[in-house]
């Protein structure tokens, strides 16, 4: 039942205000190299979390977004910050998430860091989940948002499912 509600959420498309700034952050990319939002600074961000041992959401949510950076042209792929912020830090390791997220584009970036940074950037981007034991392990349940970030401010949040088409237009008016 709480898996259900927090799908529910995920589903609902919000958009912040127009003024809001990304959240900042401090973590370790794929490559274990420390990065702030500040490193991505004057680019827009496509943000998703969720984990590598996701069996259903984060595959479909992470093909989409490849397959949208693939609809760019290359000045406009490499303008973007496709970043893939584990909410599994534990079992996502730098080592782990290196061909996971190449194996869904070449310019994804994984993320990963400590479990109370990542807390905090999925609680500044109002990202609800949690860990769920499962027969010998444990699963996490989470939210399936797509976010876009625009380089001076403003973010949109869209739902699971959202086309590559729509994910590629939208990046195009926030790159003008």
């Amino acid at each position: 039942m709480r898996r259900l509600l927090l799908l529910l959420l995920a589903l609902l498309p919000l958009a912040a205000p127009a003024s809001a700034a990304a959240p900042d952050f401090a973590l370790l990319d794929h490559h274990g190299r420390a990065v702030t939002a500040q490193d991505f600074a004057g680019r827009p961000m496509l943000v998703y979390f969720g984990y590598t041992f996701c069996p259903d959401f984060c595959p479909t949510s992470l093909a989409a977004i490849g397959r949208a950076l693939e609809l760019l042209d290359e000045t406009e792929t490499a303008r973007v910050a496709p970043l893939f912020v584990t909410l599994d830090p534990e079992r996502d390791t730098p080592a782990v998430l290196a061909p996971y997220v190449g194996a869904f584009h070449p310019k994804m970036i994984g993320l990963t860091g400590a479990p109370d940074a990542i807390a905090a950037m999925a609680k500044a981007y109002r990202v609800k989940w949690e860990k769920a034991p499962l027969g010998d392990g444990y699963a996490i349940n989470h939210a399936t948002s797509i976010f876009l970030v625009a380089p001076g401010g403003g973010m949109i949040r869209l739902p699971h499912g959202t086309p590559p088409e729509t994910l590629a237009a939208k990046l195009r008016e926030m790159m003008r």
